[in-house]
């Protein structure tokens, strides 16, 4: 790291030159919130700074690359791995919420390129107006999280089954390094050249996905768009143990059918219903009305889900829900079947409300990052060869079982979230929930008439500190599985134990792209 040259109040001061006062936070209010994410705070900065253009990026990172400032890229913030925290005090947090354009939406080209910012419920719509979208168009949390976020953490949920994650959607990048100097990658780096494919030899662009900000700050990205499929169809299947939800989850997606899926367990489950008021009731039908292609549909698709009712998936342990799209009613009922040929032995099907009111609001408030009763919560993830889901699993029950005495006292609540990627890979994302005080960020964050409705807990280090336990001996046992992980953010170990030369390979990267330090020291170990 490169040793400072002017004091922190000197840094404001140029900051408030470049940016304008309104675009530099100092107080102590805004430095306690704005670094720290859904889970944790480490260090608190020097200021959050608020670039209104590329031009201003590349000033902010020309500072700080001359004074010995770190910098840490901060998206819609809702990640829970350090990903945006500074891990030390001499530090500015680069916010990208005024980079908020859609710079091209090329119909002709299929391509889509986006400042930072722009979050992906705002791109979805600004998309939908013209019969497109992203290929892989979004995770659930798009109301807040940004496409710049997201591809630097990458990210699975709408459009995984059929698409991948959110790194296999992009075609280039344009990257303000640690010098200000813009690299561009992809076909846009040529003479003449427009962000229209991704591979022109070696695929700088991958480079940049998932790098958590370590290796430079993103400035635009263009992904790859498709037409709207005109028809989708959705079912969702019961199942009575983690066995048969697994063993049919597989067959699913070995069938290469999907666009969207996941599952939960009976702790989700429950979480998912009791957080659903009247007034959502309503708004997700309002939504199913609009997303329908016509009133009979409409009716069809309202009267299942009235049928249903609230207590749908009453009496069963785990779930699974899907989407499947095509360009015709034959193609989506050709594909719904293979489902649930797929599904036959494993589960029995329910009622498809879930993934009916999903595909109609894809992106649904953040409410999740809160138990149903106001509890603490936190995530962690793992992907996975689908052979190696049961030894996971069982190592995973083995290891609460371990715990199961402390966890009761403590009154931490483990819970569990899974997904399919494409035809080869399996997301399995433990939860963990315990009563504590919540945080400035909850606060917030979220909705004031939200977390005002919730009960209230004291502080609960104890608890805490368990989790942080747990979450330490599950990261040990993803990778006894050989799993990888997204939103890598600076609390997966992601240079743990990987082989040498690729280890060497990406610390070489690193300090010839940032040879300061300056970009989110620590993110991915570095």
């Amino acid at each position: 790291m490169t040793t400072p040259t002017a004091s922190p109040q000197q840094v404001t001061e140029q900051l408030v030159g470049l940016l304008g006062a309104e675009h530099v936070l100092t107080s102590a209010t805004d430095l306690d919130y704005y670094a720290m994410d859904a889970y944790n705070q480490l260090a608190l900065p020097i200021a959050i700074v608020f670039p209104g253009s590329i031009s201003q990026l590349q000033d902010v990172v020309r500072l700080a690359a001359r004074h010995g400032v770190s910098l840490s890229p901060r998206g819609g913030a809702a990640s829970y791995t350090d990903a945006h925290l500074p891990s030390t005090p001499n530090s500015l947090i680069v916010d990208t919420a005024r980079l908020n354009r859609i710079v091209e939406i090329n119909e002709q080209d299929m391509y889509v390129t986006v400042e930072p910012g722009v979050t992906w419920h705002d791109l979805w719509q600004a998309l939908a107006k013209k019969g497109l979208r992203a290929s892989f168009w979004g995770p659930f949390s798009g109301l807040k999280a940004t496409v710049g976020g997201s591809t630097s953490q990458n990210a699975a949920s709408l459009g995984s089954g059929n698409y991948g994650i959110t790194a296999d959607a992009v075609l280039g990048f344009e990257i303000v390094l640690a010098s200000g100097e813009l690299l561009t990658t992809g076909s846009a780096a040529k003479p003449n050249g427009a962000p229209f494919f991704r591979w022109d030899g070696p695929d700088l662009t991958g480079l940049f996905c998932g790098d958590a900000g370590a290796l430079g700050i993103k400035s635009r990205i263009s992904l790859r768009l498709i037409k709207e499929p005109p028809f989708f169809g959705a079912v969702s299947f019961s199942f009575d143990n983690f066995a048969g939800m697994a063993a049919g989850m597989a067959a699913a997606a070995r069938e290469n059918v999907t666009a969207d899926t996941f599952a939960v367990d009976p702790k989700l489950q429950q979480a998912q219903l009791g957080s659903v008021s009247t007034k959502d009731a309503v708004a997700a039908a309002v939504a199913v009305m609009k997303s329908s292609r016509n009133p009979l549909d409409a009716a069809l698709r309202l009267g299942k889900m009235a049928a249903a009712g609230r207590r749908f998936l009453t009496g069963w342990n785990y779930s699974a829900h899907y989407t499947v799209e095509g360009v015709s009613a034959g193609e989506v009922k050709a594909k719904l079947a293979l489902l649930r040929k797929a599904m036959s032995g494993h589960g029995q099907e329910i009622a498809a409300t879930i993934p009916t009111v999903l595909r109609a609001m894809p992106f649904v408030p953040l409410y999740y990052m809160l138990g149903p009763k106001g509890e603490r919560w936190v995530p962690q993830h793992g992907v996975m060869p689908l052979s190696r889901i049961d030894a996971f699993h069982k190592s995973l029950m083995q290891l609460y079982a371990g715990y199961a005495d402390r966890m009761k006292q403590l009154s931490v609540e483990p819970g569990a979230m899974y997904t399919a990627i494409g035809t080869n890979a399996f997301l399995y994302e433990p939860v963990f929930y315990w009563q504590d005080e919540l945080t400035s960020y909850h606060r917030r964050y979220l909705p004031a008439d939200y977390v005002g409705s919730l009960p209230t807990y004291p502080p609960n280090p104890a608890a805490r500190e368990l989790v942080r336990e747990l979450r330490d001996e599950t990261n040990k046992l993803f990778a006894a599985v050989g799993a990888v992980h997204m939103q890598l953010g600076k609390s997966y170990p992601y240079l743990e134990g990987r082989q040498p030369a690729a280890a060497a390979a990406l610390r070489h990267m690193k300090q010839h792209l940032d040879p300061g330090g300056i970009m989110n020291p620590g993110a991915l170990q570095l």
